[in-house]
């Protein structure tokens, strides 16, 4: 659960009293300091729920433990990892023989990753071109050595991948060191101790951060509602608390903006924004590798709230070869993951890739079709065809939103409206609940020859 930060006047009485101040998410026993090697990189987010992540990282980093933090672009994985590298105790394990490499900085070959570990280490080794010069160096003293967004360099298709993969484990097969690699992809060394970095996993560890930026002390159900739809996730939370900010929007304005905009309001130039780090997953070479039709599929999982059925993927994706293994990609990237047997997507990466007209995917108006003749099955109970109709119910939520979509921008056609009535008629079997389309048909023109149907199954 997350903690408010302190105020500069507790802070400063604190340390008048001689007490440690205490750090957001029960970090006190970190108290930060510079990184050697390199200027520690900058992070819009607070470190709120990741206290528990931190004292597993130093907990391993003291025991010399190789150590893999995998997650999504702006869950905070650079900024935890420095929480911990900064830290008292990692300070007291390994004094100025800690250092942190951005892989990113430099172009994915073995000369250039050996130059900047030489370079950032201060190992004083110009231009190395095998590992064999800093052998030596390496094997001296104790040290910690970060490999942040190791992804940029470790991509597996790249035609160089299996040699900078053996020279960026070279660090790692010494005994001394603790090597930590940082990293979108899932693909990682076996010996390594992976840490999955999550979405903040709790309101009140969401709400913490938006109001560390947002810095009004009025709290409100409107914003906490936001902050769910963003899945809780630390980087478009801080970014949607920059903006409110920035625009000295209340909570009233900011929910307005919200339903008129929605994540467009994350859409900045800045380099460490959403759209920055979706993009880095879709530039790696593993993503363009997939081939010319990938947005295909990607497209279809940000068009459903639930993402796809990982058991209906040959009903889905009848002309799409290998969409298995295409979403088995999606998720080594982190751009999706896996949840009760479907395959989704966190809602800002679905805000951002979203299709802005659903009709111009081919694709999606084929899954729309085989929807729709799912829902068109016999409501005979105890024919066999009847109980084929029972997936309704684990994806009604997909449902709602494809006819709430195709109702909006198809207004006239039978089709979808006859697709309305029969989910209507199979939830009444399969699952009886309200849905949200009952206010649009209760405003269809009393003469609309789907009006009456609807509304007696709605009833």
């Amino acid at each position: 659960m997350g903690t408010a930060l302190p105020n500069k006047h507790s802070l400063r009485s604190r340390l008048k009293t001689g007490q440690r101040p205490r750090l957001p998410g029960d970090l006190s026993s970190y108290i930060t300091s510079s990184v050697f090697g390199e200027p520690p990189a900058s992070s819009p987010m607070s470190c709120y729920e990741r206290g528990e992540l931190v004292e597993k990282i130093v907990h391993l980093a003291e025991n010399l433990t190789l150590i893999t933090p995998i997650g999504s672009g702006g869950t905070g994985r650079t900024y935890t990892v420095l929480i911990a590298l900064r830290g008292y105790r990692i300070r007291r394990r390994f004094g100025r023989n800690r250092w942190i490499v951005y892989c990113d900085r430099f172009p994915a070959s073995c000369v250039h990753f050996l130059h900047q570990l030489s370079e950032v280490t201060g190992a004083g080794i110009e231009g190395p071109d095998d590992p064999d010069p800093l052998r030596s160096f390496l094997s001296s003293k104790e040290m910690m050595i970060v490999l942040d967004n190791a992804e940029s360099i470790l991509d597996p298709q790249r035609m160089s991948a299996e040699d900078i993969y053996a020279v960026v484990k070279e660090p790692g097969q010494f005994n001394n060191i603790c090597l930590c690699i940082t990293s979108r992809i899932s693909i990682v060394p076996p010996d390594y101790e992976t840490l999955n970095i999550p979405t903040l996993s709790v309101s009140e560890a969401a709400c913490d951060t938006f109001y560390h930026v947002y810095r009004r002390d009025e709290r409100s159900d409107r914003v906490n509602s936001i902050l769910e739809q963003l899945d809780f996730h630390p980087l478009p939370i801080t970014l949607l608390a920059t903006v409110a900010k920035e625009n000295k929007w209340g909570a009233s304005r900011l929910n307005e903006e919200w339903e008129r905009q929605r994540t467009q309001i994350l859409r900045t130039s800045d380099s460490n924004g959403l759209a920055a780090a979706i993009e880095h997953s879709l530039a790696s070479l593993t993503f363009q590798g997939l081939g010319p039709d990938t947005r295909g599929p990607l497209g279809v999982i940000t068009f459903f709230p639930q993402g796809v059925d990982g058991n209906s993927l040959d009903r889905l994706f009848p002309t799409t070869s290998n969409v298995t293994g295409i979403l088995h990609v999606f998720c080594v990237l982190s751009l999706a993951y896996r949840n009760n047997g479907f395959v989704t997507m966190l809602a800002p990466f679905r805000g951002h890739l979203h299709p802005e007209d659903p009709k111009s995917s081919q694709l999606l108006s084929m899954i729309k079709e085989s929807y729709f003749t799912g829902l068109s099955v016999d409501l005979y109970p105890g024919r066999p065809r009847f109980k084929k109709a029972r997936w309704i119910a684990s994806e009604i939520v997909n449902v709602e939103h494809l006819l709430n979509i195709f109702t909006s921008i198809d207004t006239n056609s039978d089709d979808v409206w006859d697709a309305c009535a029969n989910s209507l008629k199979h939830l009444y079997w399969h699952k009886k609940q309200l849905i949200t389309l009952g206010p649009k048909i209760g405003g269809l023109p009393d003469g609309h020859r789907s009006k009456s149907e609807c509304l007696f199954e709605l009833l």
